[in-house]
Order: structure tokens, then sequence, then C-alpha cells
């Protein structure tokens, strides 16, 4: 029996050459630091999934390198190496192995890891990226849309409310958009958590960009990483309530125009 091209470890594959440049630019910037953080990641993600191998005939996947990346690249500095395996741990097991691995998971691994060692640890600052880093999102997010892999519509859905928020001249501090984009693309953009019919693909890009918008303006002390993770998160959430949305305004749409005729 012979099988299709694109797979889920295909899908993988391609999410791993878009997230290339970011991964690549911020290696380059962070040094020994970054690449120690991102080989603890990729250390303990690889023993939870031979755990469950072995427990459940589940398979790993090439993708806990993607989930590892933005873990090691968002999450609180200066944790130690205990905190941040608790963290990964935690958003690893609860946020994709239970549901049966990547594709089968609700919630966008990373960002249940991130969240619990927001929410945990919270004594701790988020990090702050120099520009090529943040300005490496966009050739990883051409080159998500261009494979496909990254639906265009939520990152256009979010663009829209930066663009307004921007045109409008809301004050907002000048790292939040930027660092927002990141976690866009990292985080929200994920092909299996977002939203999967067209038009809630779009509401799932704009729910995001105004939650942005709120924690921005009404989160006092908060650092731009962590106002972005939190709009990840309840954004994820709120992305099967946008589908049933956008499936029952296309059953009422057919409805009507079935009553015409």
């Amino acid at each position: 029996m012979t099988r299709g091209l694109w797979d889920r470890e295909t899908v993988a594959l391609m999410l791993l050459a878009t997230y290339l440049p970011l991964a690549l630019f911020w290696l380059l910037y962070g040094g020994a630091e970054a690449l120690g953080r991102l080989g603890i990641a990729v250390l303990v993600m690889a023993v939870w999934h031979l755990i469950f191998m072995l427990a459940r005939a589940q398979p790993p996947s090439l993708a806990a390198l993607i989930t590892a990346l933005a873990v090691a690249m968002l999450a609180p500095q200066d944790l130690g190496v205990l905190r941040l395996v608790l963290g990964i741990s935690f958003g690893v097991v609860m946020g994709e192995l239970v549901f049966g691995g990547w594709g089968r998971n609700v919630v966008n691994p990373a960002t249940v890891t991130l969240s619990f060692l927001g929410f945990g640890f919270p004594g701790f600052g988020w990090p702050g990226f120099d520009d090529p880093v943040i300005w490496a999102a966009i050739p990883a997010a051409l080159i998500g849309i261009a494979t496909g892999v990254l639906p265009f519509a939520v990152l256009a859905g979010a663009l829209l409310v930066g663009v307004g928020v921007y045109g409008a001249g809301v004050p907002l501090d000048g790292d939040v958009l930027p660092i927002a984009g990141l976690v866009l693309v990292l985080l929200v953009a994920d092909p299996v958590t977002s939203a999967a019919t067209g038009l809630g693909r779009w509401l799932n890009g704009a729910v995001y960009g105004g939650l942005v918008l709120l924690f921005a303006t009404g989160w006092g002390g908060a650092a731009p990483v962590q106002i972005a993770v939190a709009a990840a998160l309840l954004t994820s959430l709120a992305t099967p309530l946008l589908d049933e949305i956008a499936v029952a305004l296309w059953i009422a749409n057919r409805r009507r125009r079935h009553g015409r005729n």
C-alpha cells in the first residue's frame, strides 16, 4: 500500500523548515545560553515521547523540535534547570501527549508550557529579543504561507488588527507589536490548534490581535512576551467557538438561499 506525500511528519518537516530563519538568528544572537535552553527542552521532550511510545505504542513526532524551539525562545529567563524541566514536562504531557500526540492536541503544548511557567513562577523576567530575531519572523511566515503549513488568514487577521492599532495611534510599548508578531508565527498560527474554517481563521487572528491590544493597554507592568503568550492561550481556548460560529453562519446562509429557491 502506498502512502500520500502529505502525512503528519511531512507537515512537521515543513514547519521545521519554516522556523529555520527564526532558529538560526536566535541561536546566533543567544549564543551558548540559547543553545543550552534548546538542548534541555529537546532532551526533556524526547524522554516524555519515549515514555509514551513505550506505554501506548504512540510514535514520536519531529514536531517536538518545534515545541522545544518555541519554549526555549519564549520561556522566562533564569528559571534554572529544575523549573524549566517541570514546566516543559507539564506542557508536553498535558498539552499534547495525553491527547494522542501532535495532530490531535487542542492547545499548542508550547503555549501550555509557557503559561504554566508564567503563572507558576511570576517572579522571573520574560525574555527580550534583538531586532534581527524579530525580523526573522517575516521570512518564517512567508515560507509557511508559501508551503501551506501556516494559515494565511490567521496571520492576516492579526496583521489587520495590528495595522489598525498602529494607524489609530494607540499608545503601546514599542516592543509589544513586534513580539506579538513573533508569538503569532510561533504559537497562534499553529496549523493543528488554529481554526479550521475560513472565517474562523480570520476571526482567530483578529481575536489574538484584539487580546494583545487589550492586555497591552490594561495590564500594567506586563512584559511584551507575557502579554503575547497570555493572548495566545486565550485565543487558543476560544478557537473551537470561532469555528462553531463560522459553521453556524454557513448553515444559516445555506438555509436562507435554499428557502429563496
